[in-house]
């Protein structure tokens, strides 16, 4: 069993490490890429800069040979950076790549203007001796997504190992169930046989001369014994619970261990004028209460009380099982309900795991701890809902 946890952890921890260096490596890649993206728009920013002061150079030139042809091709060659010209007293001159709303394309142009400009990614542009106009730019759509994919990336990654994560838990929760289930049958199949046998002991008993008393007691047992065997072979298929009263049921588990537990135990079951009906499966749900009495019993050292009160709260049935015995640390509250959990030197923990399967997957109801304080006790609240007596 260690050895399987600790190969399980370490599985775990290598995957973990695994996906980090490649989070970390596509990280680190594409932070690259953009940099040196990023420095060709600059360089192309420039070289547009460039073209802009020749133009207007070339332009001033009577010359009326001048080529503009290849400045013109720098200037249509931009069609992905957002950028826009400015002279001095902040008129715009110039623009190019910023896609205007076609409903008001002059308010969205000075919108649009002043967020490139507040960037200050500034390129001079000095036309002459007491001219100088201003290059701003942005980053392109490309450029953006670029930047943004690490970040992308990384949610994907995390998505992913969350999923993965989820899988195998769900994998390994579903072949414990596997394995429990089974177990619970061959359990149930195992104990067919003896009982068979102890029901014809009985049957021959019955014809010797033997104390009735005595009798008596071998048939509870053996009817005990008939209701662990029936109770096995319902784990893991899906019992079909009927509307019943809850009184008998609860009546009937607390009668048992009042039979079996010491005297300074005492066991009080507290109920409403009115009857409480809910959907039942008895033999299931007898098992939850007598787990949580013995539960009870052992936190108490065999010495204590426990309350049971049944109640109706907010349209919904209430179970408080309710002692004084040691009471649970506030960090153990989430694992009581996890299979192993024990308190117990000897024991498997699996009392308060199957309690839980039974309340909440066969009657679909609540189980948790209402309340608990060391020293004080523990209170478990059972919810369900109230059906009408049929």
């Amino acid at each position: 069993m260690s050895s399987n946890r600790d190969f399980a952890f370490g599985f775990r921890i290598a995957f973990f490490v695994v996906a980090l260096l490649i989070i970390v490596a596509s990280t680190w890649f594409s932070n690259r890429l953009a940099r040196q993206m990023a420095r060709e728009e600059q360089a192309k920013m420039e070289l547009w800069a460039e073209a802009i002061r020749l133009l207007a150079q070339e332009a001033g030139e009577e010359d009326v040979h001048s080529d503009y042809s290849l400045t013109l091709k720098i200037l249509e060659g931009n069609t992905s950076i957002p950028v826009v010209l400015v002279n001095e007293q902040g008129e715009i001159q110039s623009y190019a790549n910023l896609r205007l709303s076609p409903k008001d394309p002059e308010s969205d142009l000075a919108r649009r203007a002043a967020s490139i400009i507040g960037q200050d990614r500034r390129i001079d542009v000095k036309l002459s001796e007491d001219i100088t106009q201003y290059v701003y730019y942005a980053d392109s759509l490309h450029l953006k997504q670029l930047k943004y994919f690490p970040y992308v990336q990384l949610a994907v990654m995390f998505l992913f190992l969350v999923v993965t994560l989820l899988s195998l838990s769900i994998s390994k929760r579903a072949e414990q169930n596997r394995v429990w289930v089974g177990l619970s049958k061959e359990t149930a199949h195992q104990l067919g046989t003896p009982i068979s046998s102890l029901l014809a002991w009985e049957e021959l008993l019955k014809l010797k001369d033997i104390d009735p008393s005595l009798l008596t007691e071998i048939e509870k047992d053996t009817r005990r014994l008939q209701t662990i065997a029936e109770r096995f072979s319902k784990i893991g298929s899906e019992p079909a619970p009927e509307p019943q009263l809850l009184a008998p049921a609860i009546e009937n588990a607390v009668n048992y261990i009042r039979g079996r537990s010491s005297q300074k135990v005492v066991i009080d079951t507290h109920f409403p004028d009115e009857e409480l009906c809910v959907c039942l499966n008895s033999p299931l749900f007898e098992w939850v209460i007598e787990n949580l009495c013995k539960n009870a019993i052992d936190a108490m050292d065999g010495d204590g009380r426990i309350d049971i009160t049944a109640g109706r709260e907010r349209g919904q049935v209430f179970i408080d099982v309710q002692d004084t015995g040691k009471g649970i640390a506030k960090n153990r509250l989430r694992q009581v309900f996890k299979p192993g959990y024990t308190t117990k030197a000897r024991g498997w923990g699996l009392g308060l795991s199957l309690a839980r399967r039974i309340v909440e997957q066969y009657h679909h109801g609540k189980i948790f701890v209402k309340q608990s304080e060391l020293g004080q006790g523990t209170t478990f609240r059972i919810l369900m809902k109230q059906v009408k007596n049929q």
